[in-house]
This record gives C-alpha cells, sequence and structure tokens, in this order.
C-alpha cells in the first residue's frame, strides 16, 4: 500500500509540476496559426456533428487509499468515484461539468474546445459508470468549431434555462448557446463583457462562470471568476455580468489557492472550488462556501473551507465542479478532473455528500 500510495504520489506530483511549467508555453504556442496536435483535437475544424464513443470507468473504492473506513472530509462524506478512460483520441481535459437536477445526464466541457455529454450509471448511490456518452465540438457564430479561430482555452460553463454560457480562458470572451437551436450543435454568439475582463492574464482568466437563478439575490446576474487575476491587494478579481447591479469584485485569495470552477447551492451559497501546486507540498484542493448576499460590486468576499485534499487522497487537477439534491433531501456535489492529455494524469469524477 505504501509503495503504490508513493508511486501515485510521485506521478501526481511530477504530472502537475510538467503541467505548470510546460502547459502555459503549449497553449501559448497553439494560437490560431497553430492548432492542439491532431491526438488531443476533437474535430479537424471542420466537423460539426456530435460522435458517440465508449468511455470506461475503473471504480475508486476510497476517497482514503490509506484508510477506507475514513469516509468524512470536512462537511462532506466521499460517495463514490471513477476513474474515466477512453480511445477517443479527443477525450480527456475536462474542465467543467453540469447535471441535471436527478444527477444524472452530464455535460461537460473539454479545454480543447469540446463539448461531452452523457448519462451517469448508478447502483444504490455509487457511480458504476457512464453511458450514451457523445463528443462534439463547440462552434461559433460562424457554425464553425471554435478551434478554427485558435480558441481553446474552453474552462468554464454556466446553465441558465436552455442557455449555456462557456468562459474561453486564453482570450478572455464568454459565448452563449441557445440549447434550443440545436443542443450541442448550435451557435455560440459572443456575450459582451467589461473591459476589464480582456485585462486578465491570458493563461489565468476566466475559469467560472454561474448564473444566479430567479428568486435569489443577483437574480439573472452572470457572475464570472478569474482563475488568478489579482487586484492591487493580491485578491482574485471577479465580475457581475448583467442582472440588478453589474459591477467587480473581488475574493480574498489564501494560501496561494487560485479558483477552478464554482457552483450556487440551492440554499443560494456559493460554492467555490479552488486549487495549488507547490514543489515542497504537492496538489492541494479546497471548496469554500461564501454567502451569496455578501457579493456586490466593490466588496471583498471570503468565506470558510468546508473541505481540503491533497496527494494524500485520490485526487488530481480537479477543475469542475456541480450539485444537485437527490430525492431524499441529500446535497450531492460531483468534480470532475482535467487530466492536461497526459499520460501520468487522470480523469476523475468524484462524488460527495454535503453533512453540514
Amino acid at each position: 500500500m505504501r509503495t503504490n500510495l508513493s508511486r501515485r504520489r510521485f506521478l501526481q506530483v511530477s504530472a502537475a509540476g510538467l503541467s505548470a511549467i510546460a502547459v502555459p508555453g503549449i497553449a501559448c504556442a497553439q494560437s490560431a496559426t497553430q492548432p492542439p496536435a491532431k491526438s488531443a483535437a476533437i474535430d479537424e475544424h471542420s466537423v460539426t456533428a456530435p460522435v458517440s464513443i465508449e468511455v470506461n470507468a475503473r471504480p475508486i473504492p476510497s476517497f482514503d487509499p490509506r484508510d477506507h473506513s475514513h469516509i468524512r472530509f470536512g462537511s462532506l462524506e466521499y460517495r463514490s468515484g471513477l476513474v474515466l478512460t477512453s480511445s477517443f483520441p479527443g477525450f480527456g481535459g475536462l474542465s467543467a461539468i453540469r447535471l441535471d437536477a436527478r444527477g444524472e445526464r452530464f455535460i461537460a466541457l473539454s479545454d480543447r474546445g469540446g463539448w461531452f455529454t452523457g448519462r451517469i450509471v448508478y447502483s444504490g448511490r455509487a457511480m458504476v459508470g457512464l453511458k450514451d456518452v457523445e463528443a462534439a465540438p463547440i462552434l461559433g457564430p460562424d457554425g464553425k468549431p471554435i478551434t478554427a479561430r485558435g480558441w481553446y482555452d474552453s474552462e468554464s460553463l454556466a446553465l441558465d434555462r436552455q442557455f449555456a454560457y462557456v468562459g474561453l480562458e486564453r482570450v478572455n470572451q464568454v459565448l452563449r448557446f441557445d440549447f434550443s437551436e440545436g443542443f450541442t450543435r448550435s451557435r455560440g454568439e459572443l456575450v459582451p463583457m467589461p473591459p476589464a475582463v480582456k485585462k486578465l492574464p491570458h493563461n489565468k482568466g476566466l475559469e467560472a462562470l454561474v448564473v444566479v437563478p430567479h428568486g435569489l439575490p443577483l437574480a439573472g446576474t452572470l457572475i464570472a471568476l478569474s482563475e488568478r487575476g489579482l487586484d492591487r491587494d493580491g485578491n482574485l478579481i471577479a465580475f457581475l455580468v448583467g442582472g440588478p447591479s453589474p459591477g467587480q469584485f473581488s475574493v480574498r485569495r489564501t494560501a496561494n489557492f487560485d479558483i477552478s470552477d464554482a457552483v450556487l447551492l440551492a440554499s443560494g451559497d456559493l460554492l467555490i472550488l479552488e486549487r495549488k501546486f507547490s514543489w515542497i507540498s504537492g496538489v492541494g484542493i479546497r471548496i469554500r462556501r461564501i454567502a451569496l448576499p455578501s457579493i456586490m460590486p466593490g466588496a471583498l468576499v471570503d468565506g470558510p473551507a468546508i473541505f481540503e485534499a491533497d496527494l494524500g487522497e485520490e485526487i488530481d487537477n480537479m477543475e469542475g465542479i456541480d450539485a444537485y439534491v437527490t430525492a431524499e433531501g441529500d446535497t450531492v456535489l460531483t468534480l470532475v478532473s482535467d487530466d492536461n492529455f497526459s499520460l501520468i494524469q487522470r480523469t476523475l469524477l468524484l462524488q460527495f455528500t454535503m453533512v453540514e
């Protein structure tokens, strides 16, 4: 057990380190004049129809491989997890996920400009596999894959009824899709964003999107959070787009964590998924809970951490989070990882129950 854990820790630290150093340079090179390698692309810039793919799933019996009886982690209780693999060359790089109200149907984003849709299969409360999975390129206003424009970093996703919002980190722009006009075949239209969005770092820009639904404070607002766009005090820049009080606010940055995604709970609280990397401590993830009424133009918001994990647990480069409520009233969080199309990283799908 100790040998396997040490090997896994080494691989994950190595992967995170390589990502931190190599990926920004690779992504910068993949500009409008140089698309990603064929092996990682979902399309050849011309295919627009979804394709069915097979995704294999291996269960993760315990979030803590050292102690299978350990199921409580902060305010979360481990339910189940899967390691996902596929022979489809474009599978991977999952940076955002959204589920239906039953936690079954899902839509996910690849940061290489692709949609993945399908269904999670359960046995009781445990995930056991994926079915009916399809891959499709994200289409721009001209009906062509966005990769044809050099837009690859599709990092964030928000749903609002039939509309989907996708954040493109590399160019710091947002596309809106009307899924009533073809679902993943629909064309994205550019959403006007505050000028300050364009000033965010190209590789640390828009990383999380949430639409506030009717009945909550800020209803109708698109909340856009940056990964590591910093204000003058070193805190994380975020924006309120549209809604009753548009403007800019900040999220207090602590312990070198950066934002990787966010989700709004039915209670109205905002959960922010964060991650960090250090050559000394390795990879860490955290979830913070932010009270929605505290978010307003000019505010500096903060909230308690309800969950933390590191390389002692079954984590990877966790980039996506969503929530749904079961028929029994349990709030379930779903997390997904971005494997960076690396042989030494994994695509993980994890689920936890909120217990506080």
